[in-house]
């Protein structure tokens, strides 16, 4: 499977990539809740590798059927 993010990146949620996620408000509530991608605390600062990121659309990857509902 091809790879959205870069595998060897931090994102931070003002990187405009992390915009295909939702917004910056948005991850604050994920994270708040625990649920979205895997994060790192880099002291005061929030980050997403890469390698999370990928994973984590890729559990969320829905593969039609073809079959009408």
């Amino acid at each position: 499977m091809t790879s959205i993010f870069d595998q060897d990146r931090i994102f931070f949620p003002e990187d405009p990539e992390l915009r295909v996620l939702g917004s910056v408000e948005k991850l604050a509530q994920w994270r708040h809740r625990n649920q979205g991608p895997a994060f790192i605390r880099i002291g005061r600062r929030i980050g997403y590798h890469g390698t999370d990121l990928n994973a984590y659309l890729s559990e969320r990857r829905t593969k039609p059927t073809g079959n009408a509902a």
